[in-house]
């Protein structure tokens, strides 16, 4: 069994429970489900942001703990004060060290979209997502049938909540459908965990033109974002780079200064 069975076989052992401790019409009755809708496309596609979606994370199977002590809040505001596009956050606990409530969080101080970044195998999850304030969701087309993919997209939707469907592989990208208008290549390969940069370059030639493309992890020089760019990347998933450091939000600023340094040399 590899890295991403094991987290799917404890995930659904974790949302067998969420189901019994919180009911879905509990989660209905939540103020966000109500509140406007944040396009995290358009954030993406917007000229005065830098396309990246920064990531709180705590932790991963294959680094182990990357940043315990780091405040979601001040970290997240940290991200929007220097111009991320959108925030992704974690809340799978137990492989990844983040909870419902870090998105709950981050929500409350952040005016941008919040990614929930899970692995969501049930409509159960979306609900969820929605009802903690998250304003898109993470499917994984790994381990989803495209048949799961559609029906997931079209609750999502129904509910004002956006998808970004995660690729890695050609067969994955037979999973696509033109009802998800945001696309993340993962060019760490979720099975493994090795990293393929050029990955990202190949399968996203194969989206239609009109996809928002994220290329996801592995990216740690800000070099690499014009590059991507010029291969027809609209945005960049980026965690680990600054969550590594003592000051996740100052490197955030100090990479985007970078990059808006590198675009206009």
């Amino acid at each position: 069994m590899n890295i991403l069975d094991t987290i799917i076989a404890h995930k659904k052992i974790d949302v067998a429970t969420a189901k019994k401790t919180v009911l879905i019409k509990s989660l209905e009755k939540s103020n966000y489900f109500s509140a406007p809708k944040i396009s995290l496309k358009e954030y993406i596609l917007r000229d005065d942001k830098s396309g990246i979606i920064a990531e709180f994370k705590r932790k991963s199977p294959s680094k182990g703990i990357i940043n315990e002590n780091a405040s979601v809040e001040n970290v997240t505001t940290g991200y929007s004060n220097a111009g991320a596009s959108a925030l992704s956050v974690l809340t799978d606990t137990h492989f990844f060290g983040g909870t419902n409530e870090d998105v709950l969080a981050a929500r409350k101080v952040n005016d941008i979209p919040i990614l929930r970044k899970d692995f969501t195998i049930d409509e159960y999850q979306i609900i969820e997502a929605k009802a903690i304030g998250a304003n898109a969701i993470l499917l994984i087309a790994a381990v989803l049938t495209k048949a799961e993919i559609k029906q997931f997209t079209t609750l999502a939707h129904n509910l004002g909540l956006e998808v970004l469907l995660e690729i890695h592989t050609n067969e994955e990208l037979d999973k696509y459908i033109p009802e998800i208008s945001v696309v993340g290549i993962n060019n760490r390969n979720l099975k493994t965990f090795e990293v393929d940069f050029e990955n990202a370059i190949r399968l996203a030639k194969s989206l239609p033109t009109n996809t928002v493309k994220i290329a996801e992890s592995g990216i740690s020089d800000y070099k690499s974002i014009d590059y991507l760019r010029t291969k027809g990347f609209d945005g960049f998933l980026i965690g680990e780079n600054f969550m590594k450091t003592d000051d996740p939000a100052l490197a955030c600023k100090d990479f985007i200064e970078k990059i808006n340094k590198n675009s206009h040399a």
